[in-house]
């Protein structure tokens, strides 16, 4: 791992991922919730989406070559005590962002496999699937699937997984591609699956399964839940935290940003990433 925290004082963390014109998600998310936590960030962009509220209304790719010189720029010279990747969207840009994690050797990578938007517009070609399985897993710490994720990527119904049990076979099936561990989020299970609360599970090799339970909140403001859950995990394991510890720290993180959501728009607001130290004004 390039590391360079003990000459510039501070941990840094590089996000790859795209952008969201609405604030809430993507490179804004978590850019912010690093900032939050005390992490430098570094981003490389991989594609610029118009977006707000109401959902996402065109999504537009970089180029593999601008990607690659994004990446190179930062890791050449500033290092990343952590990686975070999130949208990527085409199949020669997951490569190129392999390729570079792994001439790099920038780890824990933290993979938030983007698929499709809270909305329900696509944001990974179908044909970049398979390829995300094979170039980009096998170089993540943890993948952090949601339950339709998991389901894609397994060729299952998203029915298939009804309780914490199903999570942790799904998780279980997901480290096949290579993953250190994967971190099935729970957010998406039938009402009365869990109880009133949100539970992940945290799934490794050789341990047994880690439940993390926050409580369910209702609301409809979660834009960017996703992504700012991945870049918290990314920026606690930048500051040494151990994967469990950054995915407990994730959690609450999320959880208070959540509670705090700011309704933005006329559709799905967003969270509230200061939530945790202080209050929006007039709220």
């Amino acid at each position: 791992m390039m590391k360079r925290q003990s000459q510039r004082g501070y941990p840094l963390a590089l996000t790859v991922a795209g952008s969201d014109s609405g604030g809430g998600a993507g490179i804004q998310a978590d850019l912010k919730t690093m900032q939050e936590l005390g992490v430098f960030g570094t981003s490389a962009l991989t594609a610029v989406t118009a977006q707000n509220s109401m959902g996402v209304h065109g999504v537009f790719p970089l180029a593999v070559e601008a990607v690659a010189a994004q990446m190179d720029s930062v890791l050449a010279d500033m290092g990343a005590d952590a990686v975070k990747t999130g949208m990527l969207f085409a199949p020669d840009i997951i490569r190129v962002v392999s390729e570079k994690l792994g001439q790099y050797g920038s780890k824990p990578v933290t993979v938030d496999p983007v698929m499709i938007a809270k909305g329900g517009a696509p944001l990974l070609q179908e044909e970049a699937v398979e390829t995300m399985k094979v170039y980009l897993f096998p170089l993540a710490e943890v993948v952090t699937p949601n339950i339709p994720e998991a389901c894609a990527l397994l060729g299952l119904q998203e029915e298939d997984i009804r309780s914490e049990a199903d999570m942790v076979e799904a998780g279980r099936a997901l480290l096949r591609y290579g993953s250190r561990a994967v971190l099935i989020k729970g957010g998406h299970l039938p009402a009365g699956a869990a109880a009133g609360e949100c539970v992940d599970v945290l799934v490794t090799g050789g341990e047994e399964p880690l439940m993390f339970r926050t409580p369910r909140l209702p609301t409809k403001h979660t834009h960017g839940t996703g992504c700012t859950l991945s870049s918290a995990i990314a920026a606690m394991r930048a500051r040494g935290e151990s994967l469990p510890d950054a995915v407990r720290g994730a959690k609450h993180f999320v959880t208070a940003a959540i509670a705090a959501a700011v309704p933005t728009g006329q559709g799905i607001g967003s969270l509230w990433h200061a939530a945790h130290r202080e209050v929006p004004a007039g709220r």
